[in-house]
Order: C-alpha cells, then sequence, then structure tokens
C-alpha cells in the first residue's frame, strides 16, 4: 500500500515505522526546512513506550527512566508522590523522560533513506475520484497514494480540508517549555516534580545528561504580546515559590532554551477523515503539553492505524480500514481530553486528611485507571 504522511513529528515518523516494518511504501512530507532543533523534552509513559516497542522501536537507550512523580506545593513541600515504578510494573512498560529530538533521531534512523522529505508545505489534501488521495504542497507539487494520513499538528492543514475549518479554540492556558542543563540532584534521579500554586504548574523531569524537561503552566490569552525575554517573565511571576528545584529551573534557563505553546481544545469528532484520507496525533486531538499525552497518544494512533492498514482486506478498502481505525481510538481520545486541560491528571488533589502515604496510593491507582482508559495498546484494543 502506498500511504503519504504530511508531518515528520514524532506520530508521523511512528507511524512511518510501523507502516516500512509492514512492508508498506511510505513517504513523509515536513514543511520544516530540515530537522528541527529540540528545545524540548517528551514524557513517555507506559502507553507511549509500549507503542513505540510494539512499532519496533525501543527507547531505553536514551533519556532517562522516570519512577515516581511527586506533587509539591511552592515551598518545596511534598503533597504525595505517584508510584510511576509500580505503574509501569501493573502494565509491563516503564516510564522515560526522553529529549524530542533524539527520539525524533532514533525513529528516523529506522526509515530507508529518502523517505522523510523537508521543505513540503501541504496546502490541502484532495480526495481524487479514482480512490486515491493526494496531499497539494505550496510549490505546485503533490504525493499521490492509497492513503494520506494528516500528522501536521495542531494548527493541521490537513485537517482544514478534512473538517471544512479549524476547530481548536484556547482554552485559556499556556505553557513555556524547555529542555536545560540543571546542576540539581534532580538532574540525575529519576523522580519528576509537579508544584502547584496560584500562578500556575511548573513540572520537571530528568531527561537524562544532566538535562531537565521543564515546563511553566500560566494563563494566557491569545491577545497578550509575546514578551521580549519569556525567561525574565517566568522568573517575576514565580518569584514567591521557594521549591529548590523550581528555583534552579527558573536561574538556569535561557530564552533561547523556551518553547510556547498555547492550548487548545476542541471535540473529538465522531469520524476523523474521509474516503482514504484521516488525521493522526494533534490533527486529530489536541492536548496540553503538560499532560505527557500528546506524544503518548499520538504513538497510540500510530500502533493502532499500523495495524488497521495491515489487516487482511485493507489494501482492498483502505477507507474502511481508516475508519476502523478512528472508530477504536475515539473512545481513549475522549477520555484523555477531557483530561488534557489545567485540570490535569497533575492536578489530582485528594483530600489532605489522609496522609501523605495514601494520598500516594490513590494516585497511583488512579493513574493506572486512567492510563487503562486512554491506551489501546496497554488494553489490546485493536481495529
Amino acid at each position: 500500500m502506498r500511504v503519504v504522511i504530511v508531518g515528520a513529528g514524532v506520530g508521523g515518523l511512528a507511524l512511518a515505522r510501523g507502516l516500512v516494518g509492514r512492508g508498506h511504501g511510505v513517504e513523509v512530507h515536513e514543511r520544516a526546512p530540515e530537522p528541527r532543533p529540540g528545545r524540548a523534552g517528551v514524557g513517555l509513559y507506559s502507553n507511549g513506550t509500549a507503542a513505540l516497542r510494539a512499532l519496533g522501536v525501543e527507547v531505553g537507550g536514551i533519556g532517562r527512566r522516570l519512577d515516581g512523580l511527586e506533587n509539591r506545593d511552592p515551598s518545596g513541600r511534598t503533597r504525595y508522590t505517584l508510584d510511576v515504578d509500580a505503574v509501569g510494573d501493573h502494565y509491563g512498560s516503564e516510564s522515560r523522560t526522553v529529549p524530542r529530538r533524539a527520539l525524533l533521531d532514533l525513529l528516523a534512523d529506522g526509515l530507508p533513506e529518502g523517505t522523510v522529505r523537508y521543505g513540503r508545505v501541504c496546502t490541502r489534501v484532495r480526495v481524487n475520484t479514482d480512490g486515491t488521495v493526494s496531499a497539494l504542497f505550496g510549490d505546485g507539487s503533490s504525493a499521490t497514494g492509497d492513503v494520506v494520513v494528516g500528522a501536521d499538528g495542531v494548527r493541521s492543514a490537513a485537517r482544514r480540508d478534512l473538517w471544512e475549518g479549524d476547530p481548536a479554540r484556547p482554552t485559556g492556558w499556556a505553557s513555556w517549555q524547555g529542555l536545560t542543563r540543571v546542576p540539581a540532584d534532580l538532574a540525575s534521579g529519576t523522580l519528576a516534580a509537579v508544584v502547584q500554586g496560584r500562578q500556575g504548574v511548573c513540572g520537571m523531569m530528568p531527561a537524562g545528561d544532566g538535562l531537565v524537561q521543564w515546563w511553566f503552566d500560566v494563563r494566557w490569552r491569545p491577545d497578550i504580546p509575546t514578551p521580549t525575554s519569556p525567561a525574565s517573565v517566568l522568573r517575576r511571576l514565580f518569584e514567591g515559590w521557594t521549591d529548590p528545584d523550581v528555583r534552579a529551573v527558573l536561574e538556569h534557563l535561557r530564552d533561547e532554551d523556551l518553547a510556547f505553546s498555547e492550548h487548545v481544545r476542541h471535540r473529538v469528532r465522531r469520524v476523523w477523515g474521509e474516503g482514504g484520507a484521516t488525521l493522526l496525533g494533534d490533527a486529530a486531538h489536541a492536548f496540553a503539553s503538560s499532560t505527557a499525552q500528546g506524544a503518548n497518544q499520538a504513538l497510540e494512533d500510530a500502533w493502532a492505524l499500523t495495524l488497521a492498514l495491515s489487516d487482511e482486506g485493507a489494501e482492498a478498502d483502505p477507507a474502511a480500514a481508516l475508519r476502523r481505525y478512528e472508530g477504536v481510538r475515539r473512545g481513549p481520545v475522549q477520555l484523555a481530553s477531557l483530561a488534557s486541560g489545567a485540570e490535569a491528571i497533575t492536578r489530582f488533589s485528594p483530600p489532605r486528611f489522609l496522609g501523605r502515604e495514601r494520598l500516594g496510593s490513590l494516585a497511583t491507582r488512579q493513574f493506572i485507571g486512567y492510563l487503562g482508559g486512554v491506551s489501546n495498546v496497554l488494553t489490546d484494543r485493536r481495529p
């Protein structure tokens, strides 16, 4: 089967790896002129690492294993600890934080030379009368296949055609995030932290080689101008927080480290595509970066779509295979979407009278249930 993928992010490259491994012909078209430098990390929970393994990709050689996630107040006091190691034992798949660039390189290294083509700005997706599908590009060229997959992000050009518009709407929150070398115990350990306070949320995860993947969630409006020095703004906004790891991140982050993402959401549709065209990852469902489910859900999509397109009969009727993929992913994605704003799983706030140990146990059980609800690969729900 000939498959054209628009977008060379985590989901698009993971899908390419899965399809190439099953003998399909694949082209990946990326709008950026070259591989993008990584300015952030990716949190891979058990569903993400399980999906990668099922696609033939092992990530144990990059990043850092994650064994626990502390929830703290701005003074640094630990409210409870989510036992991420126990979650991994339950599902048989660990959690890791990895530099995004390292993950993209790992995925691309397993593809035939020339699979990924850069500087290809998709402007439209067209379903042809003969049943094929074409991706049209800004330079007047096109790529045609039996299937076109729009994996081109939250402002997807493919989705604008298939859905006749852009449904994404701001949530009132945004994230500044980055990957920074921080001389603190956090960077060399296997424990992450989420700090919650009136000003917003700060998350920090060790990502290997002395790096920390961090993010600050703050309230945001689209009409707010982008600051000339966001690092200075973050230092002023969170200057009253005395958590030592937050202080270390604020001290060492630089403006060139920062990546900005506005939180947007939209209703998860029953059908994501038309004919031999479909969507994957943020193009189909948007999640706040702080939930660490955006990449994980894109990897779940890649796993499910690889299976759907490799089933017997898929080549004769690709459209039916795509609708099966969309159908099996819709429920888990809907649940993940409900938990994807500032009130995400990391904002779980159980009653304090239970005590720190019991709170941690309750949070861990809740997270195990949550992952089972949002995952196809961990529960083996196939198209």
